[in-house]
């Protein structure tokens, strides 16, 4: 870490070496292929944001964990030598509690209602609570719902998973999710899965199926259970240092670049999600639909238990009175 943190800061004095005053460049790292969706919505971002600011202001992209993974990248944002990122919202429970209630198992009943309370308030206080620790959310971006992908048997119940070691993401919520269906969480970093899956050092993992697809987890993952347990959305980020920085203006550039994203980001999502459905199927990956009521059973604790912390249990009672509308 240090040593990337190193390089990284003086590849930054490099950059701002380079910048004029008539250009302001903003650092961008992601840790996902720069064919995924989200990535090519960051393109998009950059264009929209260099043809509203005239050229005044870019981004450079650093994909594929080039400066470190979802939590370093969150941490290099703390300390203002990285200005954007994208993380998985279950990655922010760790920097701001709000963003638990993203990561509770079936907490959206559909597409369009996770859409409407990422798009209203309750997704603006969410992505505003991090703030006070030096990371404020700009936008949601849609990450589909994940599901089991494993290598030597479907999961058609919850008990087809006992015995087994999963892998997850660093989140205290994916961890208890995973146990209470019956198995056993285990968190590694999304650069090391392939490796891990491959040396058996898990049974398998959960994702939705651009990420399956695109990772080659599919080579070794044989069995893709689609119960979408969960639907977490990724969510992008600026450093605190960086927006305080940025002038009026550039902070119009900047929001209205990033809704354009979003938006954009929707279109190529869902296509996405087809096409990476249908190539694991023709590398003969097993795809099952399994009933999901008794998976919803299972993780139902989860969500009582969230509720005994005041505020969150607000926001999941704001969040459960948007379905029933």
């Amino acid at each position: 870490m240090i040593n990337r943190l190193a390089i990284f800061l003086f590849s930054s004095i490099i950059l701002i070496s380079c910048s004029t005053e008539s250009q302001k460049i903003l650092i961008l790292a992601h840790g996902l292929d720069t064919k995924h969706a989200v990535h090519q919505a960051m393109v998009y971002m950059t264009e929209q944001l260099e043809e509203l600011s005239d050229g005044q202001l870019t981004t450079r992209i650093y994909p594929s964990q080039q400066l470190g993974t979802e939590r370093q990248c969150l941490e290099l944002l703390q300390i203002g030598s990285v200005d954007i990122t994208k993380v998985s919202a279950a990655v922010m429970e760790g920097f701001a509690p709000a963003y638990k209630v993203l990561s509770i198992p079936y907490i959206f009943q559909n597409r369009e209602h996770a859409y409407a309370v990422q798009d209203g308030q309750i997704g603006q206080t969410i992505l505003e609570s991090g703030q006070k620790f030096w990371l404020r959310g700009l936008c949601f971006y849609d990450s589909g719902s994940r599901s089991f992908y494993t290598k030597d048997r479907p999961i058609l119940k919850p008990e087809d998973l006992e015995g087994m070691k999963i892998r997850v993401m660093s989140s205290p919520t994916s961890i208890e999710m995973v146990k209470l269906i019956v198995g056993a969480a285990t968190p590694i970093s999304w650069g090391e899965l392939y490796t891990a899956l491959q040396g058996g050092v898990v049974d398998g993992a959960e994702n939705n199926p651009p990420s399956f697809y695109l990772s080659h987890h599919y080579e070794v993952c044989k069995y893709y259970s689609i119960n979408e347990h969960t639907s977490i959305p990724d969510v992008m980020l600026i450093s605190t240092h960086t927006w305080n920085k940025l002038n009026k203006k550039e902070k119009e550039w900047l929001t209205i670049a990033v809704n354009r994203s979003k938006e954009y980001q929707r279109k190529l999502w869902k296509k996405s999600e087809e096409e990476s459905l249908q190539a694991v199927k023709d590398a003969g990956v097993e795809v099952s639909y399994p009933d999901k009521k008794p998976f919803m059973e299972k993780v139902k604790p989860l969500k009582e238990q969230y509720k005994k912390d005041p505020e969150l249990k607000a926001i999941i009672e704001a969040i459960d009175a948007i379905s029933e509308n």
